[in-house]
């Protein structure tokens, strides 16, 4: 058990084929990996709708290279480490929202990513039936706060006949199960990422209070700081 908040942080090196422009490889001097959402009114719990919420357990960094922070960069990482778009793009039930405390208020989930069982096409079909390990983004870009930085609620669900709930101890074991697929080298599409992780403390609260489903959560959060090696390719 954790007495205080404890935060793992990632940091992902990503080698592409593809050509990416210096100013997109490049990182603002000013650059800060996150910044508290409680410290700009903000929580570390989104909106689930039901009068509580889930916890976001998992950061990647605003100092990660600015392609990776992109829509269209968090899934193909996601893509790298098993996880995917919803099956046939279809989401059912509302968004969830959350206020980052920078400046935006509570802003709707930009993109919810589910296991895909090694099958980045379909796999995530075969998820929304048995249940398995899913997150949602948010991005930190208000004009308080603006690191840049992904927010994710990471989670373990139950299967289509138990209503998607939340499995026993499902934010841990989502988290941490996450960490584990994200550690070390992964690719796809082109893109290689190198992983580690490290624990920072005291950035979250642990308990259940306020938490969806009432589940218990230990008091640390992952971020990933993600930074991209170019290479240039010549014809």
């Amino acid at each position: 058990m954790f007495a205080g908040s404890i935060l793992f942080a990632f940091t992902l090196l990503a080698t592409a084929t593809a050509h990416v422009t210096s100013r997109s490889a490049r990182r603002d001097i000013n650059a800060v990996a996150f910044f508290d959402p409680t410290q700009g009114g903000g929580s570390w719990l989104d909106n689930a709708g039901s009068g509580g919420g889930e916890p976001l357990n998992v950061v990647i960094s605003g100092l990660s290279s600015p392609a990776v922070l992109t829509d269209d960069g968090v899934v193909n990482f996601a893509r790298a480490i098993g996880f995917s778009t919803e099956c046939f793009g279809i989401h059912i039930g509302d968004p969830q929202s959350a206020n980052l405390g920078d400046g935006n208020g509570a802003v709707n989930q930009t993109i919810e990513l589910r296991q895909d069982f090694g099958n980045a096409d379909i796999g995530t079909c075969l998820e929304s039936l048995i249940g398995g390990n899913h997150f949602r983004v948010f991005r930190q870009n208000g004009p308080n706060a603006n690191s840049g930085a992904l927010f994710l609620a990471v989670s373990k669900e139950e299967n289509v006949t138990e209503g998607h709930t939340i499995s026993e101890d499902g934010y841990n074991v989502g988290r941490d199960a996450l960490v584990d697929a994200a550690v070390g080298t992964t690719s796809f599409n082109g893109v290689t990422y190198s992983t580690t992780a490290q624990r920072l403390v005291n950035q979250m609260p642990a308990g259940a209070t306020g938490v969806n489903h009432g589940l218990y959560t230990f008091s640390w959060v992952t971020m990933n700081a993600l930074t991209l090696v170019l290479l240039q390719v010549s014809l």
